[in-house]
């Protein structure tokens, strides 16, 4: 026969192990669902495929600042250009755009060779160079002429695939008013392009 404490111990052990493991469990289930994962890319992706929203994104690893004094558009040797982890970065991006949903869509991207190496990185659709998302980093008198008519460019935007821009961090900065880093996005509505609304962070 057992000893009467020894029974109540052990029950008294078995509950506080299992209140413990109920504990745990639901600090994960808050941990998770307060934490931002790629599971939500589908959610936030899902609103490109509505009308009026656009991902607009800053190009992928690219050392430095600036370009090179006297750099040619024409020659990608002239310009800072991605770095090999921003190549396999936009390849990443495009993986998870897949995966979120985005198929195929309309790739714009800015004429600069590290713009367009992270549009075409992403193995969605041929890229459409599009002056308007051309770098003012190093031209800022042209900020307001070229964010004037990247609006004009979404205001005549027809309803379509979904449409990503890439471009650069200032010109993102300048439309939205927000930054982003190496390879980031904001989802948009564009529905009146002279007030642009941030809707994810991509």
């Amino acid at each position: 026969m057992k000893h009467p404490v020894a029974v109540v111990d052990s029950t008294v052990l078995r509950l506080a192990g299992r209140v413990m493991l109920l504990a745990t469990l639901l600090t994960i289930v808050l941990f998770a669902s307060a934490s931002p994962t790629r599971a939500d890319d589908g959610q936030l992706l899902s609103l490109l495929k509505q009308p009026g929203h656009v991902l607009i994104m800053r190009h992928t690893l690219a050392p430095g600042i600036g370009d090179p004094d006297g750099f040619v558009l024409e020659d990608c040797r002239t310009q800072r250009n991605l770095s090999e982890s921003g190549r396999e970065q936009a390849s990443e991006l495009g993986q998870r755009l897949r995966a979120g949903g985005i198929e195929t869509a309309r790739v714009y991207s800015s004429r600069w060779c590290r713009c367009l190496d992270t549009a075409s990185g992403l193995d969605l659709a041929p890229v459409i160079p599009l002056p308007a998302l051309d770098s003012v980093f190093q031209q800022r008198h042209e900020t307001e002429a070229r964010t004037r008519a990247l609006r004009d460019f979404l205001a005549n935007l027809e309803p379509g695939e979904p449409a990503i821009l890439v471009t650069h961090q200032v010109n993102v900065r300048a439309l939205t008013g927000r930054s982003t880093g190496s390879g980031g996005g904001l989802v948009i509505n564009i529905l009146d392009p002279e007030n642009v609304q941030v809707v994810g962070t991509f």
